[in-house]
């Protein structure tokens, strides 16, 4: 294709559809000729992609037919009715489509934190290197579990869920570098191990599964959805397959900015859960109890709602809305 010659044969049409797009009313002649326009410039950028792929022209026409698909599709009248949309099908479709990866990301951070702990109970010099016998005792005996109730419930609830959200979206937001997500899971493998090592070397290993497990099972598998959220876009970038890499990044980043949502919330009630049940006196098996049935309920969520969502022809994209949704904007 002689992209020019195409864009001088077809620009004057792309600019009259941009000068439509930004008139504050059309009436019903405006209103077809935008549409006519729009239905012929989205031919024409597609010709242009498949023939000279991603150029500037075309990411101005893209541009343009966007504004313009606003202005005949419109938006909800009230963004809350998205809602039930977002819960029942977005976030649990994003979630699903992502469902191994996660798999393979736990596997993974259990096997390292394993072996890491195993290392250290297995050899004196290595838990020598950790500390003296006094500074160990003085963690596994009280530092350890004293982290949970220094603070008041809420605001230790509120300090761990930023936290962990702030980790969270740098996992999803530099994804793409296919360094920061492996550093992030590594470090924290190594933390879980090293902590799990000590506290077996000093026969405490039921204490430390007794503050763990409660809001950690909730918590990991939250980490390890955003870690595996972070790869999947830079596997976009890596293989994007029939599309250009600006396309698979800019679709799937889209699709996983939902997983990103949707971590803060899952996030938040672990943070909850260890604010204040945690660090309570309720029975051990009560608090593991409540970690096991938020993550059940969790994995409920992603895998069967998900599933269902993505049957139904959902991709998790927030740019998408239903077409019940759309409207035509007349004056």
């Amino acid at each position: 294709m002689d992209l020019d010659a195409y864009t001088a044969a077809h620009g004057a049409d792309w600019e009259r559809l941009g000068r439509l797009a930004r008139r504050r009313r059309l009436d019903g002649r405006d209103a077809d000729e935008l549409i006519d326009l729009y239905q012929s410039g989205a031919a024409d950028l597609s010709a242009i992609q498949t023939s000279a792929g991603s150029t500037a022209v075309g990411d101005r026409l893209s541009v343009t037919l966007a504004s313009a698909r606003l202005r005949f599709t419109g938006a909800g009248a009230n963004p809350l009715s998205q809602l039930p949309r977002f819960f029942a099908l977005q976030l649990p479709a994003a979630l699903y489509r992502i469902r191994w990866i996660v798999l393979a990301v736990a596997v993974a951070t259990i096997i390292v934190s394993t072996l890491y702990a195993l290392w250290i109970t297995g050899n004196p010099g290595v838990l020598r290197n950790l500390g003296d016998d006094a500074a160990l005792k003085q963690y596994v005996n009280h530092s350890f579990v004293d982290y949970y109730s220094n603070n008041p419930a809420a605001s230790f609830a509120g300090q761990v869920w930023t936290n962990n959200a702030w980790i969270a979206a740098q996992c999803i937001a530099f994804g793409i570098t296919g360094i920061w997500v492996p550093y992030v899971l590594v470090q924290n493998a190594v933390g879980i191990g090293t902590a799990a090592g000590v506290m077996f070397a000093y026969g405490r290993g039921d204490v430390l599964f007794s503050y763990i497990l409660p809001h950690g099972l909730l918590e990991l598998t939250s980490v390890f959805v955003a870690a595996a959220a972070g790869l999947r876009i830079f596997w976009a970038w890596i293989a994007p397959g029939a599309r250009t890499r600006g396309q698979a990044l800019a679709e799937d980043g889209r699709a996983l900015f939902t997983v990103a949502v949707g971590c803060a919330i899952s996030l938040f009630v672990s943070g909850l859960i260890e604010g204040f049940v945690t660090p309570s006196d309720l029975p051990v098996w009560v608090k593991i109890g409540i970690g096991v049935l938020a993550l059940g309920a969790y994995l409920f969520y992603m895998l069967f709602v998900g599933r269902r969502a993505v049957r139904a022809g959902e991709t998790g994209d927030l740019t998408e809305f239903e077409a019940g949704d759309r409207r035509v904007v007349a004056g």
